[in-house]
């Protein structure tokens, strides 16, 4: 959870914001509301390298769903436990 500090906090007490900032997100509010974002360089990069692996998990996500919708439109899909089982069995590699 990101630390929360007031601007005041920041100017009175700046170490402890900073040693704050040193581990995670440290939002910094005026007048109550958020104002700004305050990090280490670190944390900063952590950050963009967790944004951009969510993105690619969402645009792998959405391709696959895209090709399973494409697959079933195209008549590309099993119907039922038995057939689902005979499917399995011819795909199955004999171990050996």
């Amino acid at each position: 959870m990101d630390a929360i500090y007031s601007a005041t906090a920041l100017r009175d007490h700046p170490r402890e914001v900073k040693r704050a900032a040193q581990e995670r997100l440290v939002r910094i509010t005026e007048n109550g509301k958020g104002a700004y974002v305050f990090c280490s360089e670190e944390v900063f990069q952590q950050q963009i390298d967790d944004a951009v692996e969510r993105a690619l998990y969402v645009q792998r996500a959405e391709a696959a769903i895209d090709a399973g919708r494409r697959a079933f439109e195209a008549g590309d899909y099993i119907e039922g436990i038995d057939a689902a089982r005979q499917a399995v069995a011819k795909r199955r590699v004999p171990r050996g």
